[in-house]
Formats: structure tokens, C-alpha cells, sequence
């Protein structure tokens, strides 16, 4: 079952982040899509807060971010990659298999990579607009965590 709702600010978009995070199952993987300036980032904030992170960045240059929190966080952004051969090369099956959460930004570049199950978030709209955020979940964890929130 998905879920659609409108966001006023860059604050509700951290909220739902928190939420989220509070919600994910173990080994936990969040897709994200939406254009630049969206609030990817924004909702990957709040999901480190509630695992206890003072500071959250984009990865962009470094394609991941690694957190030491319980359980570990693996921040990825998949903008610079050109196929998900990118990806598996620099040991993406090993983040998978590391049992933490992972949230990837601009999962539409590797579709062929993400797992089965998982939670899928499309972001629309961008600036001071409110923002569309569908939650689009795969596997019975992910439905759970959708009709909670």
C-alpha cells in the first residue's frame, strides 16, 4: 500500500526522516528519487539525528558516507555513477551484506542493483514549494513502516 503526502517545510521532510528511521527493519534499504534540491538529503538528516549523528552531508563526491551507529548508517549517492557495474566495483554487495541502513540518493541511475525489498521515496518539487513525497513500499517489513508513519 503507498502512501502520498504534501510537506510544508524542510523541517517536516527531517521529521519524516526520523520516522523512518525509527520504523526500518534490520538491514533497512531506502531508494530515493527526485530532482536536485527536492529534500533527499534533507530526509537522510533526519534519519542520521534519530541514530544520534550531529552532522549528515551528501556523498556525492564520495559516492558513501559511512556512519558508525548502531546499527551502522551507509549514506549512498548515486548521481556520478554511469551503471550499477560502478557500483558492485567498489563493493556495494558488501554494504548489503553488512547489515546496516542504507539509504541511497538518485537510485534511478542503478536500478538493476537495489534489492527486492525496500522502501522506495519519490520526492517532488523543489525551492520554497511544498514537496509531493509518495512512499512506495517492497516486502511486508516496508508496508509495516508505511502504514505506521
Amino acid at each position: 500500500m503507498e502512501r502520498t503526502m504534501t510537506l510544508q517545510t524542510e523541517q517536516d521532510m527531517e521529521g519524516l526522516g526520523t520516522r523512518i528511521a525509527r520504523a526500518l527493519p534490520q538491514g533497512g534499504f531506502v531508494a530515493l528519487y527526485g530532482d536536485l534540491g527536492a529534500g533527499k538529503t534533507v530526509l537522510c538528516r533526519g534519519v542520521g539525528r534519530a541514530l544520534g549523528l550531529g552532522h549528515l552531508s551528501s556523498p556525492t563526491f564520495t559516492i558513501v558516507q559511512e556512519y558508525p551507529t548502531v546499527p551502522p548508517l551507509f549514506h549512498f549517492d548515486a548521481y556520478r555513477l554511469s551503471d550499477e557495474d560502478e557500483l558492485y566495483a567498489m563493493g556495494f554487495e558488501d554494504y548489503l551484506d553488512r547489515n546496516g541502513l542504507i539509504l541511497m540518493e538518485w537510485a534511478d541511475r542503478v536500478p538493476d542493483a537495489l534489492p527486492g525489498e525496500r522502501l522506495d521515496i519519490e520526492i517532488a518539487g523543489s525551492g520554497v514549494e511544498a514537496r509531493r513525497v509518495r512512499l512506495l513500499p517492497h516486502g511486508t517489513d516496508y508496508e509495516r513502516l508505511v502504514s505506521e508513519l
